[in-house]
């Protein structure tokens, strides 16, 4: 996979792809894992608010 099917569906990013992205970014694959559960949950939570289910105030963060 390259790039940018990797940013718009990271749940494609396997272990050893993980692992290589650790290495070339000097982190820990630990490191790697967090983000991208950091990045499924910020897309979660931004398509809620898309949607119209979060309040404005918190939507209001985003900007």
């Amino acid at each position: 996979p390259n790039a940018p099917e990797e940013r718009h569906n990271p749940g494609i990013i396997d272990g050893s792809r993980r692992h290589r992205i650790a290495q070339g970014s000097g982190t820990k694959p630990q490191d790697i894992n967090q983000l991208l559960n950091q990045f499924r949950q910020m897309q979660k939570l931004l398509k809620m608010g898309i949607g119209g289910k979060l309040p404005r105030n918190i939507m209001g963060m985003f900007k």
